[in-house]
């Protein structure tokens, strides 16, 4: 008997304390946000996709449909951006605390000030979406709002440390407002500045920096640019004068490269979330990255 107890306790002594909350996020820029609130004993979180990806277009694999099955949390950020894949993983993940509408599911982009709603629902006009643009994340002022919508998320589905996520947040919120009037300030000399996108996802960026978007790379949303279409973009540069033509990671550089040798401005890729770029290792470093890159390109 005494044996058996001792094993017991012995046993007991190696099981965990506590689970860590298991949160799966859409995109790298919440996972970054969860474990900026979360931790690293409390939560684990990983990203569905990568910095290099197109998070418009992902392939539900099933390794991915596993990832999506063991998930207490799935944060997203909605607004259709995700519309392509995510309701095949949901439908075959048979993970109920995940779903739309449950508290294992959070959704950031219908928590922000959105630009570019209520557009139309015509799909002849392109990858559309009347909800509004979903590349929410490049405006600093969305992320502190999705920071506390996690917190308080968080806290529901693990009261026993709701203080611990509540005091994480507001290191957080504390340190991500002293660089975003950091960033701001350094972001200054961009004001003004014209410039043309590949697709229309740094619409947030240009909007908090000040900056002016000239046009798209790309006919309608989410159409390859054409020919014909780059050389209306090339006329109306010799009218309306840009200062760079900005791409992401995943978008081919081809068509901003062209336009930007006969126009004579410059070509630059921005990473638009974490992992975009060797240097953006986690939020305050995506952010650095950008400024970094666009200053350096208009000097």
């Amino acid at each position: 008997m005494k044996k058996l107890v001792c094993g017991l306790i012995l046993a007991l002594t190696w099981l965990p304390a506590h689970a860590a909350l298991n949160v799966l996020a859409c995109e790298p820029e919440w996972a970054a946000l969860a474990s900026e609130i979360g931790g690293d004993d409390e939560v684990k979180a990983t990203s569905a996709t990568t910095g290099l990806q197109d998070p418009h277009r992902i392939e539900a694999r099933p390794s991915l449909i596993a990832r999506v099955r063991n998930a207490d949390l799935l944060v997203c950020t909605g607004l259709e951006l995700e519309s392509g894949w995510l309701p095949v993983l949901l439908a075959q993940s048979g993970n109920p605390r995940i779903q739309p509408g449950q508290p294992g599911f959070l959704a950031i982009g219908p928590l922000v000030a959105r630009l570019d709603a209520g557009g139309s629902l015509d799909r002849s006009q392109g990858d559309v979406h009347a909800g509004g643009n979903p590349h929410v994340q490049l405006d600093p002022r969305n992320i502190a709002v999705a920071g506390e919508a996690l917190a308080r998320r968080l806290s529901e589905l693990d009261p026993a440390h709701a203080a611990l996520y509540a005091s994480r947040q507001q290191d957080f919120a504390a340190r991500w407002d002293a660089a975003r009037r950091r960033w701001e300030q350094q972001g200054a000399p961009l004001k003004g500045i014209g410039v043309i996108t590949h697709h229309k996802d740094m619409v947030y960026l240009i909007e908090w920096l000040g900056m002016r978007e000239l046009g798209n790379l790309e006919p309608k949303p989410g159409l390859e640019p054409s020919s014909f279409h780059l050389a209306e973009l090339l006329q109306q540069l010799q009218q309306q004068p840009a200062r760079l033509v900005l791409r992401t990671p995943y978008q081919s550089e081809r068509a901003s490269e062209w336009l930007a040798e006969k126009a004579g401005i410059p070509a630059l890729m921005l990473p638009n979330t974490v992992g975009g770029s060797d240097a953006a290792t986690d939020l305050f470093a995506l952010y650095d990255d950008i400024l970094q890159r666009l200053l350096g390109a208009v000097k």
